[in-house]
């Protein structure tokens, strides 16, 4: 079966007691992220155990194996699979193919899409759960930002509420940790609600998307292969937070893969640039450097790289170690490709 985000919450009470396999993929790691974890929290308390998809390809009988296993103390167990795109197909098609029922797995696939192999795998079947997420654009996260602040208890503007999504480039998983902080540093509960303002925002505010990153992030979507020896040397000296400056390159990324694919092929971007301004779902000043990496990264060259940050992502979050020195290689690949 199929969902969507916006009809996934209300379909899990029925497809908790049958579906074998949740399958969460898309542009929007964070929204899959999100979902993954909504899914954990209704199936309840459960050992989790953890697998990667390059495990799950060496190895394409575990993941069945490990489904009908019993945990050492009797207790539940969840499945959770993190991948890159179709990795674990094997894996899953041994896994639905077994008769004997098992303990339910949770797959976030980033750089997948519908049409995936997997998805295919699993859309049309009961006991399996598609949902492909999109990048949200400014007015869905806006309007999350203030659903999040009134269950925290926070009184937020219309105006402050844009400024928390702006900051946060889009990405849900800052959105959160920014209201969080906010309620906490204003002591704010439903119960006692608080308004916040201008200045508490600026005292707890992390800066995201900074002059320093998005100069480098341009460079190197951009193809400008000539401004990377300015740029560089500022990531290896620790100018630069690496894990940082990955996040803005992903978030880019992203917000690239979602403007690709509601503009289509051909067409004009300078006019579909134009209306997304207007629709606030992307900010004026953006606009010259946009339309530069539009040109440069559509179709499958965009999927490789989402792929690709998302890859990097979960190897730094593994092993920091020479996080710089990795990051900058990266940034020299994708400016050659985007230089081409």
């Amino acid at each position: 079966m199929k969902a969507t985000a916006k009809t996934l919450p209300g379909m899990l009470e029925r497809a908790l007691p049958q579906v074998r396999v949740f399958y969460f993929c898309g542009a929007d790691e964070a929204g899959a992220g999100d979902a993954a974890a909504l899914v954990l929290r209704r199936l309840g308390p459960a050992e989790r155990v953890d697998f990667t998809g390059a495990e799950l390809k060496r190895d394409a009988v575990r993941l069945a194996d490990e489904a009908r296993s019993t945990s050492l103390f009797g207790d539940r167990r969840v499945l959770f699979v993190t991948m890159s795109g179709d990795e674990a197909h094997d894996a899953i098609a041994t896994l639905i193919g077994d008769a004997v029922p098992g303990w339910p797995v949770v797959v976030l696939a980033t750089g997948a899409t519908d049409k995936s192999r997997v998805a295919k795998l699993l859309a049309d079947r009961d006991d399996g759960l598609v949902t492909v997420f999109y990048p949200p654009d400014q007015r869905a996260v806006t309007d999350m930002v203030r659903t999040l602040a009134d269950a925290a208890g926070l009184r937020l503007g219309g105006a402050m509420a844009e400024t928390i999504a702006q900051a946060a480039g889009l990405d849900t998983r800052i959105v959160r940790s920014e209201i969080d902080k906010l309620a906490l540093y204003l002591d704010a509960s439903p119960e006692s609600p608080r308004s916040a303002s201008a200045a508490d925002l600026a005292a707890i505010g992390t800066e995201t998307t900074d002059d320093n990153m998005s100069t480098l992030v341009n460079a190197a979507l951009g193809g400008m292969v000539d401004r990377l020896g300015h740029e560089l040397p500022r990531l290896t000296s620790g100018d630069i937070n690496a894990v940082g400056l990955l996040l803005a390159f992903e978030r880019r990324a992203v917000q690239l893969a979602g403007l690709a694919a509601r503009a289509g092929p051909g067409g004009n971007l300078n006019g579909f640039l134009d209306s997304e301004i207007q629709a606030r779902r992307v900010f004026f000043r953006d606009k010259p450097d946009l339309m530069l990496q539009l040109h440069k990264w559509r179709g499958a060259r965009i999927e490789r790289l989402v792929s690709r940050l998302a890859a990097l992502h979960r190897a730094l979050m593994h092993d920091n170690t020479g996080a710089a020195l990795r990051m900058s290689q990266a940034i020299v690949e994708i400016a050659r490709v985007a230089a081409r």
